[in-house]
């Protein structure tokens, strides 16, 4: 790795974690030794990164600072470009649409060393079994959920039967075959999970959640994690 890669994914490094990383754990998953880590560090406070720290103790950066955009590696632009093709073929529609306008931004963004990366990506998604169309606007659910808005939708069980809910969506699940909608049922007061090809209807109200969602989505967690 050479060095200005180096001292980009250190950055990268600090940003991930909200804690202190010593020295030692950075060297360590950059597979350099100490000596130079720390060289690398006085040469990104030089250069007036918002480094915070020193050896021994840890070091964090600051919460705003942002770094130059689409400075990626070519490992992150693959992901980038693997995760956009998924998206792409498993998404609703707009987010389908937001996953090729994305592919189109990074090609006209990023330096011209890097356009191969993107152009001939050897990463792509494959399926061979088909997914059930959904019942409803997927965007609309995503909406209420930025919002936090609750949902009124009309619901067909395995067996066919219908039921109207008032849910409070907190997250979308995207599966292989099926993506589910994970929400607070006011009906039964628990969570519940419906496959978006069985809402056949879905009307976002104005109603906010009665929980904040990040408390939903925790407790929806502690609920639903596997036994040790």
């Amino acid at each position: 790795m050479r060095r200005t890669e180096r001292l980009f994914q250190i950055i990268q490094v600090l940003r991930r974690h909200r804690r202190p990383v010593t020295g030692r754990e950075l060297a360590e998953e950059l597979e350099v030794s100490l000596r130079t880590l720390y060289r690398d560090m006085a040469e990104l406070i030089a250069q007036r990164v918002p480094i915070r720290g020193e050896a021994g103790t840890g070091y964090v950066i600051d919460a705003d600072y942002d770094m130059p955009p689409l400075m990626l590696t070519p490992d992150e632009l693959e992901a980038a470009v693997l995760g956009a093709a998924w998206v792409a073929q498993r998404g609703d529609e707009a987010l389908a649409r937001g996953a090729r306008d994305l592919v189109a931004k990074l090609h006209a963004a990023i330096p011209e060393p890097l356009r191969p990366v993107l152009l001939d990506a050897g990463l792509r998604p494959l399926s061979f079994k088909p997914r059930p169309a959904d019942g409803f606007d997927v965007a609309r659910m995503r909406a209420a959920i930025r919002d936090q808005r609750a949902v009124r939708i009309r619901y067909a069980d395995v067996n066919g039967q219908a039921s109207e809910r008032t849910i409070w969506p907190i997250l979308i699940a995207y599966m292989e075959e099926v993506r589910m909608v994970v929400a607070w049922c006011v009906l039964r007061q628990a969570f519940r999970h419906f496959r978006t090809d069985r809402i056949s209807e879905a009307h976002t109200l104005e109603t906010p959640f009665g929980e904040r969602l990040p408390v939903l989505r925790k407790r929806w967690e502690l609920e639903h994690q596997p036994p040790c």
